[in-house]
């Protein structure tokens, strides 16, 4: 334990790069990128946990009172997203960063001078990969202070990363996908009809499983990357193991000891394997417990997916008196609304009638956390 770890609230852009490829070859402290528009609380919360011994912004460097050290291994921690409960501080070694980097490089068949677009947040650790994986192949990123569509339609770059609300974005407005190399996307379960979408646009799409914990992206397609090993134990949770996981959570042994067994990581996901394949059947905890019966939610949300007048759809449970949760379909409609009968109808011809939605709600948009994740917390409130 004696290396410093430091905060740093830097936009994307040269400090952040060169902070990253010092934290990475050892020559400067660990980092943890944290997003320079975090409220004032929720800064205080986090820095009280990541006990830095300093705190960049865009005024310069300040010490911080506290501050703990690391194990000389750590090279960059990442706060979770925190959908589900309070943020965990991940910490990842270099050898694990760089693994997952040169895995990805060569699962999409990246040529040495292609370069990445980074148009994801920095502070998550889909946007730090973006800028790892161009350290790994010797090219500059370019990245983009949020994500614009005009700026990734003209962007000069082979690869980039997207999750599936940005893909649906581009799709609309008509941008040619199919000049990318390849097209990383994860962060969320992609619709099987937006995957249709693209790809029938000429865009090449690898879909991406993976956390915080994994480095990114771990599993491509259904088949993980080399070195990561991919089971599932007797409950139906995915297991993960190899070069690219974390080395714990920091100043957390006991979130650690719950995470890890042994060599595999514990996800809070539900799989099977398909042709020998992995798929993603969605978070444990995003199990409908309605009436006695239990219900997939991500389940639900794939076959209303499918109906024409679904642009996008989150499945939830919310609070019922009757019935413990209700199944509840947060919608935004393609043109005419559907009804909740149609959705109903259209659930039941392929599951069991107790997963069909009780509740249909209609929005413009679905919400999302920075980490472009549906925000399910806010959408299981009435």
């Amino acid at each position: 334990m004696d290396r410093q770890v430091h905060a740093l609230l830097l936009p994307p852009g040269p400090r952040l790069q060169e902070a990253l490829a010092a934290a990475l070859d050892g020559s400067g402290p660990a980092i943890c990128p944290l997003s320079p528009q975090l409220p004032r609380p929720a800064l205080q919360t986090l820095l009280r946990a990541l006990a830095p011994s300093a705190v960049h912004t865009d005024e310069g460097v300040r010490p911080h009172p506290a501050g703990r050290p690391t194990d000389a291994r750590t090279a960059v921690i990442i706060a979770t997203s925190g959908s589900t409960g309070a943020p965990k501080l991940v910490e990842l070694s270099a050898e694990a960063l760089r693994h997952s980097a040169a895995a990805s490089l060569e699962r999409i068949g990246a040529a040495a001078d292609d370069r990445w677009l980074c148009c994801l947040p920095t502070h998550h650790i889909a946007g730090i990969q973006v800028l790892v994986r161009s350290l790994i192949a010797g090219t500059t990123p370019l990245i983009t202070p949020r994500f614009d569509i005009d700026a990734v339609a003209a962007a000069p770059v082979q690869h980039l990363s997207l999750v599936p609300t940005q893909l649906r974005r581009l799709l609309d407005a008509g941008v040619d996908l199919a000049r990318f190399g390849a097209i990383l996307l994860g962060g969320a379960a992609a619709s099987p009809a937006l995957l249709q979408q693209a790809r029938s646009r000429g865009a090449r799409i690898h879909t991406t499983y993976g956390m915080s914990e994994t480095s990114g992206g771990c599993v491509y397609d259904g088949l993980p990357l080399d070195g990561v090993r991919v089971d599932i134990d007797a409950d139906g949770r995915i297991l993960l193991a190899g070069p690219v996981l974390f080395s714990g959570y920091r100043l957390n042994p006991q979130a650690t000891a719950q995470a890890r067994d042994g060599q595999w990581l514990r996800t809070p996901d539900l799989g099977a394997f398909d042709g020998g394949r992995l798929r993603v059947l969605g978070r444990m905890d995003d199990v409908i417990n309605t009436g006695g019966e239990k219900v997939l939610a991500t389940e639900v949300a794939a076959v209303l997916a499918r109906h024409p007048r679904v642009k996008d759809v989150v499945v939830v449970g919310r609070p019922d008196a009757e019935w413990g949760e209700r199944v509840t379909a947060v919608v935004v409609p393609a043109g005419d609304p559907p009804t909740l009968r149609e959705l109903r109808d259209l659930v039941r011809r392929s599951l069991p009638a107790h997963a069909a939605p009780r509740e249909l709600e209609l929005r413009t948009a679905i919400p999302l956390l920075p980490s472009g994740k549906p925000d399910r917390q806010a959408l299981r409130k009435p």
